[in-house]
């Protein structure tokens, strides 16, 4: 089954959140692809981070993309619940308490 993504959102540990035409939000792995060509430079937080939707894919500012049909097969799904955990993971206590004060 093909489907396109339509939204990308980066997460910490060099996970993307997508959602596809389908309405499917699933969560995908770029570090397995860290080591490999032009994939190096995704590294660098900010060069991660400059992802965004290109017709129906992922691509990032180096010109690094992914196809749309490999994002998904290799991507899993999750509910919004799992999406809140992975985002507050890798934040420093410090800016947790802030939140919470």
């Amino acid at each position: 089954m093909y489907t396109g993504a339509k939204e990308v959102k980066t997460l910490p540990d060099f996970k993307l959140l997508l959602v596809f035409e389908n309405g499917e939000r699933r969560l995908f792995d770029v570090s397995p692809y860290l080591d490999h060509g032009i994939f190096r430079a995704l590294r660098d937080p900010a060069m991660f981070n400059s992802a965004h939707i290109s017709f129906d894919t992922v691509a990032w500012s180096n010109g690094a993309d992914l196809c749309p049909e490999v994002l998904y097969r290799d991507s899993t799904s999750v509910d919004k619940a799992q999406v809140r955990r992975s985002s507050n993971k890798s934040r420093s206590p410090r800016a947790k308490a802030k939140r919470h004060s």
